[in-house]
């Protein structure tokens, strides 16, 4: 029996030749059938009217604006015939299933399963605490323990001060009293003096252990509330750790041999929050669960672009790396031929490093695209060992500064360490002046202009870069308009620092230029390669002290 959430092609897709092997999800281009199933999709959400979510889309729609991602999976029934399945990621709507979308891989918010039990367990411990926390005796308990230290402290403070007077008024009469006195009266006069001075140091132990005595029962009380509210608190942090390894067990994905894998297994019983929750996971699963074959799945952003991240509406990105790699990888692909991973294939090979200067102290090289500027987890072959059998003799990091390995231009190469500790003092400095050539996807306005937005990696999905004004670092990029070409805008770029990315999401965030570089695969779409070149570099040679100016023509 077909499943209900199989949908077959409304469209017409007689014609088109199923690929080869399933979608390397990381990196793709969307088959021909998941833009067709992709397409269906978003007509349905631009015209349903099951529930009401706010995309961004509308103007004045009531409601927080939550962009999404979702997914299709191309997928054949057990009779060979084509259809499509559709899921979303995290909620939709505050709900977990909606009319032809699959489910969660576990839902959490079943009402009579066992997260929702436990839920309602440490929920009323939850109360019980706030309850304790809030009620008139613990408060007046505080209080009491409060106001009593503090009669005990100025009690106590009052005294020590009179101890004080009276030490220096004996010692001012013990002096007076020797100029006056016979040894004999003398002696006696002292001894009194000492005993005053015995006397007032035993009535402040008195008085010490009275208010010790008085605030251990002010504290008794207040200890049997604070007693009660850690144990409280102790009994819900072993019932929410408990139902967490009990969530990261009884949370599993099936495989196309029919194996499970809970996520407690998959991520050593520290899974990233929200790991599963993404369409990919739920696609692949509900497709293994109903005996339906894998053919290709894509992934596309839907609504208003997060203020942080650069995501453009209805355009198509790649499954997120930290929550989706080790589940799919890991696990449910196990056995599915896929299209080659592409970060381990080189993509340096058949390509030469052109020498744009050289002497005896530095060289100044023109990098292709696609060249890694140092050494991957998986490629060796890179600017750092393509020079480093160029000049075997030479010392140091021979790297001054790096490019993005789809960033093509100049660099800067170091052939001993005393001129690489120079030429980094000038970045360090900012005396070293660069301008990028890039082309933009879109037509700028304005003419020319300086973007301000502090940058930090996002460590869900890395090496992607997040606009973040809390913990991001400083970047700044001056920007010039060269031409207008057929839609597309040629710019000069000046940055003013060197963060990762930082040229790629300034050209691409809203609250930047808003136009992303042609060709970029991360924050904008693809080409035949990224529209980015690093064209020139002023810098001061650091033996000839000669202020040097290297050009090149950007191959775009």
């Amino acid at each position: 029996m077909q499943p209900t959430l199989f949908q077959f092609f409304k469209s017409d897709i007689s014609g088109i030749t199923l690929p080869e092997n399933f979608t390397f999800p990381f990196y793709y281009e969307p088959h021909l059938l998941c833009k067709i199933a992709a397409k269906e999709l978003q007509d349905y959400l631009q015209n349903q009217n099951e529930w009401q979510h706010n995309f961004g889309l509308k103007a004045n729609q009531e409601g927080l604006v939550i962009g999404k991602m979702f997914g299709v999976l191309v997928c054949q029934n057990q009779n060979g015939e084509l259809g499509y399945l559709w899921a979303f990621s995290g909620k939709l709507a505050e709900k977990n299933h909606w009319s032809y979308f699959v489910p969660t891989v576990f839902d959490m918010l079943t009402d009579h399963g066992f997260f929702k039990k436990e839920e309602e367990e440490i929920n009323r411990i939850n109360k019980e605490i706030e309850a304790l926390e809030f009620s008139p005796e613990y408060i007046q308990s505080i209080e009491k323990v409060k106001q009593t230290e503090q009669k005990a402290f100025e009690d106590l403070q009052r005294h020590k001060l009179l101890i004080k007077d009276h030490k220096k008024l004996r010692k001012e009469q013990r002096i007076k009293a020797q100029e006056e006195l016979l040894l004999t009266d003398f002696q006696e006069f002292d001894a009194s003096l000492k005993e005053q001075s015995q006397q007032e140091g035993i009535l402040l132990k008195k008085m010490t252990t009275y208010w010790n005595y008085i605030m251990a029962d002010a504290q008794k009380e207040l200890d049997f509330f604070e007693d009660k509210i850690n144990t409280l608190k102790e009994l819900r942090r072993q019932k929410s750790a408990a139902l967490q390894q009990l969530l990261f067990k009884e949370y599993s994905f099936l495989n196309q041999f029919g194996k499970r894998k809970s996520l407690g297994e998959i991520f050593d019983n520290n899974p990233p929050a929200g790991a599963g929750e993404c369409a990919a996971p739920k696609l692949l699963h509900y497709a293994f669960e109903n005996n339906l074959k894998p053919i290709a799945m894509a992934e596309f952003w839907w609504g208003q672009s997060p203020k942080s991240e650069v995501r453009k509406h209805g355009q198509f990105y790649p499954a997120c790396k930290s929550k989706c790699e080790p589940i799919l990888l890991g696990h449910m692909l196990e056995g599915i031929a896929m299209d080659e991973n592409p970060f381990l294939e080189n993509p340096a090979e058949g390509k030469d490093i052109e020498i744009l200067f050289e002497d005896e102290f530095l060289a100044v090289i023109n990098k292709p695209e696609e060249f890694l500027s140092v050494p991957g987890k998986s490629i060796a072959d890179s600017v750092y060992h393509r020079v480093k059998e160029k000049y075997p003799e030479a010392t140091g990091p021979l790297i001054v500064h790096r490019l993005d390995m789809s960033t093509s231009g100049i660099m800067l190469i170091a052939k001993s360490e005393e001129v690489y500790v120079q030429l980094q003092s000038q970045f360090i400095k900012r005396t070293v002046k660069k301008c990028y050539e890039a082309l933009l996807d879109g037509v700028l306005l304005e003419k020319k202009g300086t973007i301000d937005l502090p940058l930090r990696v996002d460590l869900e999905d890395r090496p992607r870069q997040l606009v973040c004004y809390e913990y991001g670092k400083p970047a700044f990029t001056s920007w010039e308009v060269i031409a207008i070409e057929n839609g597309k805008t040629r710019v000069h770029f000046y940055p003013l620092t060197g963060r990762t990315h930082q040229l790629r999401v300034h050209a691409s965030h809203p609250l930047g230029l808003n136009a992303p570089i042609v060709g970029d695969d991360l924050y904008g779409l693809k080409a035949n390669r990224l529209h980015l070149h690093a064209k020139s570099i002023i810098f001061m040679h650091p033996v000839t002290g000669l202020e040097m100016q290297i050009d090149t023509v950007a191959g775009f």
